[in-house]
């Protein structure tokens, strides 16, 4: 009989190790997650020597939003969040390759101003390669001051168990030709409970560059909104604050440019644009127009002659059955004037996302 009861013992406790194991993982990850807190002064970093001119009204400027991916997207890459197979960069040669592509890319495009998203700085994903570095290095004497601000550090994520996503750090980084006299970062509304550690620290940043019309500034917000949610109001309350913030500022006088990934379908209808549906993504979903005050607009890059989208679903390699949507943009006061808001097409060589750009005078 206690033969019998032997393998019984064994595979209770076994399970009962399992369950343990499962349990001490949990109260880790929730014990290990944090938020930044709200309205963090950013350092601004000098990147170069600087202009010789000041930012001023009347004179066409260009800005650009890249979203890289944490330098693991080429176009062959699947996400395993995106229902595809890879959780981290290839290699670190890969992470380096795709990072100076895009890098290359922006210098092909020149702008004034540059907004980018996805820019780790300690991953498990990326090989601990601080990609901000890679960036500084790649555009150097190109801009004269830059911005970092956190948006996501989460604890070692175990999954998928094969090759775990692991712990990761990273954020926004916004450059300028013209000097940053501030920088600010505000904590955006997340979901709470487990998807939290999913979302992570959602943030926008915002950047004070002043005009050489006395009192005036430039507000240039560089944001980056949920996406793994179940719940798509989410990104909804988190506009509801970007949209708030820029409209006090347009209201004291000041000119506003937001730019980065909205996570939403900025064109309304990419699905019919593009000849491709899609599963109902929470994430690209179109914006309601009575979300946006009067005051300021969107503004989706878009070519008629020639539409290309602005990022990819990443559950397989790049192809033309990939799922595709313009979720890059900007947001804008009514006294910036719009000339050309574009998708620069990269057949998705550096990442999952094309940059797009933005030509615009301040009035």
């Amino acid at each position: 009989m206690k033969k019998k009861r032997l393998p019984l013992k064994i595979a209770l406790g076994v399970l009962a190790l399992a369950l343990a194991v499962v349990v001490g993982y949990l109260i880790y990850v929730f014990a290990a997650y944090y938020r930044l807190e709200d309205n963090l002064d950013l350092p601004v970093e000098t990147v170069g020597s600087g202009v010789n001119a000041e930012l001023a009204v009347n004179e066409l400027y260009r800005a650009v939003s890249y979203n890289i991916g944490f330098g693991a997207y080429s176009n062959d890459y699947s996400f395993f969040m995106d229902g595809g197979k890879e959780s981290r960069a290839r290699s670190p040669e890969a992470v380096s390759e795709n990072v100076s592509g895009a890098m290359e890319t922006v210098k092909a495009i020149d702008p004034q101003f540059l907004l980018l998203q996805e820019v780790d700085v300690d991953g498990t994903r990326s090989y601990h390669i601080d990609e901000l570095a890679l960036v500084d290095r790649a555009l150097e004497g190109r801009f004269t001051s830059r911005t970092f601000s956190q948006n996501y550090d989460s604890p070692y994520l175990f999954w998928p168990l094969t090759e775990p996503h692991g712990a990761n750090r990273a954020g926004q980084a916004t450059y300028s030709v013209f000097p940053i006299a501030s920088g600010l970062r505000r904590s955006l509304p997340i979901e709470e409970g487990f998807m939290k550690l999913v979302d992570c620290d959602r943030c926008y940043s915002v950047q004070r560059i002043p005009l050489a019309e006395e009192g005036k500034e430039l507000v240039l917000y560089n944001l980056h909104l949920s996406a793994y949610t179940s719940d798509g109001a989410i990104a909804e309350e988190q506009l509801e604050l970007l949209f708030g913030d820029m409209l006090s500022e347009y209201e004291k006088g000041n000119y506003t440019i937001a730019g980065g990934d909205f996570n939403k379908d900025l064109l309304g209808n990419s699905d019919e644009i593009f000849g491709i549906s899609g599963p109902a993504y929470t994430w690209a979903q179109a914006i309601p127009s009575s979300l946006v005050p009067e005051g300021l607009s969107i503004v989706a890059p878009f070519d008629e002659e020639k539409p290309v989208a602005s990022c990819r679903n990443a559950d397989r390699p790049y192809g033309p059955d990939n799922y595709r949507v313009t979720v890059d943009g900007f947001v804008v006061s009514s006294n910036v004037e719009v000339r050309a808001a574009k998708v620069w097409e990269t057949g998705f060589r550096w990442s999952d996302h094309n940059p797009v750009y933005m030509d615009f005078v301040l009035r």
